[in-house]
């Protein structure tokens, strides 16, 4: 790793690397951002000011002023950055990356499909999607009790299924190997260009250039079909197209094309993020048997739980994920830039400013959380999760919409899953290192033992 020399107090009076540093430094973050912006906060403090021509680019890392960059996204801090411009490369302009009067209508014509009424009749279709995964992967003459699975792999089948079902109606199995391969190539080349502190020229023929794009043609024309196929379902003249989100987005003033941004934003959002969540999840458990073995009495006990009622009738389990969810959120990094002059760690800083937030960093400030790198979910015993320092689902105005959907999601595949299954340490077990692709995935994937409970 490049040895950074010094802190150097900036042009707005912030300390941070100095050019030379970062030249040094960036094979390294190129190989391990994470490592990289958490070592410039370790040595520089909660607010470092890169050395980046052109307006201030800032790492973000005290809760106060995160709070005040999220809360304030869309008047004073908008998604008009690189990183939100190569997500764009692959969804357009989809609730993901778009900003101003575009996000608010799309997320109020996408918004019924998450109310909790909505929600609360899914439950059902996600215990599906689990039985149907562990059907054919764990429920077979080829996998043994005792044998070792990838964990991952069976959490995105489940996480792309639950999209399917939930939000357009669909059966996506069928096309779930396509999707998932897309999906994962798309989400990694997003994130090399997202990377850069700087834009590149989106049509220049470069090898990731026609890569992404084409990623994007067949993401469009996956959901092209889903649309055609809902419209030949229905028939033309409909009062209505359904009430799930595919359904309201056809029977808003969206464009066809526009419909298709959604779907495809909800493709990768809605799978990509659970589907980390839920592998980083195994794992701690697999680490920490004795909590495995509270959440699967919890669980015996409890028999059938209301979707939306997990939290009362399973504390453990949803403190569990809550407690995952810190250590490892899906979304490591988030970005803003400045509309108009605002005040951040006792600064003026200008208009055009980039923010960089990293839930990853924020989440471990040892200010906030005791013993941070270690897995608790006592600290969540309270169901207490509206925290300044606590954001796996982000803040503000542009809060996740799924967020409600995803957690509840969680709490049923772990239930069904270690309703019927232990899982554990492999021999010879290394944790997986965290890939920042656009939700921080495990390398090499997630394989555990599992036997039958």
């Amino acid at each position: 790793m490049t040895e950074v020399s010094r802190t150097r107090p900036t042009e707005i009076g912030l300390p941070g690397p100095t050019p030379r540093d970062m030249l040094r430094s960036m094979r390294f973050i190129s190989r391990e951002p994470l490592a990289f912006l958490g070592r410039m906060a370790a040595e520089h403090g909660d607010t470092v000011a890169f050395p980046i021509p052109g307006p201030p680019v800032l790492l973000v890392n005290d809760p106060a002023d995160v709070q005040r960059v999220l809360r304030t996204g869309g008047r004073s801090w908008s998604k008009q950055t690189v990183q939100y411009a190569a997500f764009a490369r692959v969804t357009g302009p989809g609730l993901l990356a778009a900003d101003g009067p575009t996000w608010l209508a799309h997320r109020r014509v996408a918004a019924p499909a998450f109310h909790h009424e909505r929600i609360e009749a899914l439950g059902g279709l996600v215990g599906e999607a689990v039985d149907d995964a562990v059907a054919a992967r764990l429920r077979t003459p080829a996998f043994a009790s005792g044998d070792v699975a990838d964990l991952a792999e069976l959490c995105h089948h489940v996480g792309l299924d639950v999209v399917g079902r939930t939000l357009f109606s669909v059966d996506l199995t069928g096309q779930a190997a396509e999707l998932l391969r897309t999906t994962g190539s798309a989400a990694e080349l997003v994130v090399r260009q997202g990377r850069s502190l700087v834009s590149t020229l989106a049509w220049a023929p470069t090898p990731t250039n026609l890569r992404l794009l084409a990623a994007r043609r067949r993401l469009a024309r996956a959901t092209a079909g889903l649309v055609a196929q809902r419209r030949d379902a229905v028939g033309p003249g409909a009062a209505s197209y359904g009430d799930d989100l595919l359904g309201l987005l056809l029977d808003s003033d969206l464009t066809d094309e526009q419909v298709g941004d959604e779907l495809v934003t909800m493709v990768i959002a809605g799978h990509e993020t659970v589907a980390s969540a839920l592998s980083w999840t195994l794992m701690l458990l697999a680490e920490h048997p004795a909590a495995q073995d509270r959440l699967r009495a919890e669980v015996a006990a409890a028999g059938e739980v209301s979707f939306l009622r997990h939290r009362e009738a399973l504390p453990f389990t949803r403190a569990v994920v809550d407690e995952a969810l810190r250590l490892f959120p899906p979304a490591w990094v988030v970005s803003r830039r400045a509309r108009e002059d605002d005040h951040l760690a006792g600064r003026d800083v200008p208009a055009g400013t980039l923010a960089i937030i990293s839930p990853w960093l924020v989440q471990r400030r040892a200010e906030d959380w005791p013993d941070p790198e270690a897995f608790d979910p006592g600290r969540f015993a309270d169901g207490a999760t509206q925290r300044p320092a606590y954001l796996p689902f982000g803040a503000g105005p542009r809060l996740c919409i799924g967020r409600e959907l995803a957690l509840a999601e969680m709490v049923v595949v772990l239930a069904r899953l270690l309703g019927e299954f232990r899982v554990s340490l492999p021999p010879g077990y290394v944790r997986p290192a965290p890939e920042t692709l656009a939700a921080v995935q495990p390398e090499g994937g997630m394989p555990l033992v599992v036997t039958r409970a």
